[in-house]
């Protein structure tokens, strides 16, 4: 399975036309939208983007799904990494106690 991060494409570069700078949730990147030639893209235009390669154009209405999605993913993830750090069977003392010692 493939994670795609909506960015928003704030600037197009004039001297390589296969890279473009994007906003991926408040954060500016250049990434590569050369698979999307065909697409015509411009300021304003919501990508898909994954590991630097814009993969689809994508509606502002899906970007704003996706977006929410992930936060609501992330927020899942920190949930259970503190319950596991917080767990009487994964933390330090415990596993100290525990060790064989020699």
């Amino acid at each position: 399975m493939c994670l795609g991060i909506p960015g928003l494409i704030v600037e197009t570069n004039v001297r390589h036309e296969h890279l473009a700078r994007v906003e991926v949730n408040g954060v500016g990147r250049v990434i590569n939208v050369a698979l999307l030639e065909d697409e015509h893209l411009v300021p304003g235009d919501w990508v898909l983007i994954h590991v630097g390669f814009a993969m689809s154009k994508i509606d502002e209405a899906e970007a704003n799904l996706a977006l929410a999605s992930l936060q609501m993913m992330g927020g899942i993830f920190t949930d259970e990494v503190e319950a596991l750090m917080t767990s009487p069977s994964t933390t330090t003392a415990v596993y100290q106690r525990e060790r064989p010692t020699g």
